[in-house]
């Protein structure tokens, strides 16, 4: 059994950039454990993070801010507070802060994670919205 008091005790906080596009930070909750990793994760507005996928799936539950969630199959999805969205094993996404919100979401990531390119200001667009001639 591993108890943790809000966060890592010693870990600082880490500004994420290479598979982020904007000011992201991140707070480790967990360090990775059996193949999970849990974080806070802190996005400025506009703010989002590359296609990714998770081996075993992510669970995002959304603490505070407003923001959005696209993946291949259709139009990204608004995240408001309270909101917790299962993304299932292997299901190509993204997710971020809202053009004129912030974003804070607790991350449970399963298994490794796979990065893929960045979400483009255009598939980004105003409000988060994706066209659907996306091929991620």
């Amino acid at each position: 059994m591993i108890i943790v008091s809000g966060r890592v005790a010693g870990a600082p906080s880490e500004r994420r950039e290479s598979t982020f596009d904007g000011t992201v930070w991140t707070d480790p909750v967990l360090p990775t454990t059996d193949g999970t990793t849990i974080n806070q994760v802190f996005f400025a507005p506009r703010s989002r993070t590359h296609w990714h996928r998770h081996e075993r799936g992510q669970i995002l539950h959304i603490t505070a801010g407003h923001g959005w969630i696209g993946t291949t199959d259709g139009e990204p999805r608004p995240l408001e507070t309270g909101d917790t969205v299962w993304i299932p094993p292997g299901e190509t996404h993204w997710h971020g802060a809202g053009p004129d919100s912030f974003l804070l979401h607790l991350a449970i990531s399963l298994g490794t994670t796979e990065w893929l390119d960045p979400v483009t200001d255009t598939l980004y667009g105003p409000g988060g919205r994706t066209p659907k001639e996306s091929t991620r």
